[in-house]
């Protein structure tokens, strides 16, 4: 498939900014209506939240591959906002999926997920990867949402939807938010180096192994769904994953290996999770086999990328701007 017309929502976060580059490198041709909750720098505003506007954008814009982005998506978050993370992850998925059938049935509905579906899965696998078959358990909001807008849109594959379910496991990479682990670390680290903060790094469990993936390496998996789309089955779940595990304190470890200056280590209660997972890692063998995808971008380059864009937003010159 090469998609004429695409519809992105969410495209002002972090996987957007992203994705809008990729998709624009994978697709020139074809015409890219980027959208957020506020419009600006090339992105028009659509509140997924509301079915009449988000009805109205489809029947203007006319899709034939919608990208489905948008979301509550720190865990932390999501379970302090419970209400407004299931009218977001869930309530308008499934809205824009009705909309979608409505509008322009033949359009192909890309739906990010994520591995946190899988949840007790995990335990079960006694550490090994799962696959797409693993029952899926959610231990979280954030969870829960994404588990059950994958089975609303599931179901609607019986009414014609084109759909495509992906489950990406731990992204990471440039511009992330702080409310994740590895761009926390790769923050404080550039903010101490710059006299910011005190030389002491706070973190939470450092001893959980999670499959890691640079976000620009998803960004392929996105691309390369809609350009296979034509040969996957309806409602199809494909993991994206690395088959890697890696502990968190290691990546810690990498990170400080590179810091200009000494930092200590401090635990903070309020970053450890009660129901972390010891170990989630994915079986990527059905990306690889449908898609043609697996990671290329250096796990080196990846922690480098991170902390160099970190070190450029505490930089003075930076703040003066």
């Amino acid at each position: 498939m090469r998609p004429r017309r695409i519809l992105l929502t969410g495209a002002a976060g972090f996987v957007g900014r992203h994705l809008c580059a990729r998709l624009a490198a994978s697709f020139p041709e074809a015409a890219l209506l980027a959208t957020g909750e506020a419009a600006g720098d090339g992105i028009a505003r659509m509140d997924v939240t509301d079915a009449a506007a988000t009805l109205a954008v489809l029947e203007e814009f006319r899709p034939d591959a919608v990208i489905h982005l948008a979301a509550v998506a720190a865990v932390p978050e999501a379970n302090r906002e419970a209400d407004r993370a299931w009218q977001v992850n869930f309530s308008a998925t499934r809205g824009l999926a009705r909309a979608v059938l409505r509008a322009v049935p033949e359009a192909c509905l890309l739906y990010v997920s994520s591995a946190a579906v899988y949840g007790r899965s995990f335990r079960a696998a006694s550490g090994g990867p799962v696959a797409e078959t693993a029952p899926l358990e959610p231990l979280d909001t954030y969870a829960a949402t994404k588990a059950a807008a994958e089975m609303a849109l599931s179901a609607m594959t019986s009414e014609g939807l084109r759909l495509i379910r992906l489950r990406p496991f731990n992204h990471i990479g440039p511009g992330q938010s702080p409310a994740f682990a590895i761009a926390a670390f790769a923050r404080q680290i550039a903010r101490i180096e710059a006299g910011m903060q005190p030389p002491e790094l706070a973190v939470g469990a450092l001893d959980a192994e999670r499959d890691f993936l640079d976000v620009r390496d998803v960004c392929a998996a996105y691309a390369a769904a809609l350009t296979h789309a034509d040969a996957l089955a309806p409602g199809i779940a494909i993991n994206l994953a690395s088959g890697v595990a890696r502990r968190i304190g290691a990546v810690l470890d990498e990170l400080l290996a590179e810091a200009r200056v000494p930092i200590a280590v401090r635990t903070d209660p309020a970053r450890l999770r009660p129901d972390d997972l010891p170990r989630s890692v994915g079986d990527p063998a059905l990306a690889r086999r449908m898609l043609g995808w697996r990671p290329e971008i250096p796990w080196a380059s990846t922690l480098a990328d991170i902390l160099a864009d970190c070190r450029r937003a505490a930089s003075p010159w930076s703040l003066r701007r």
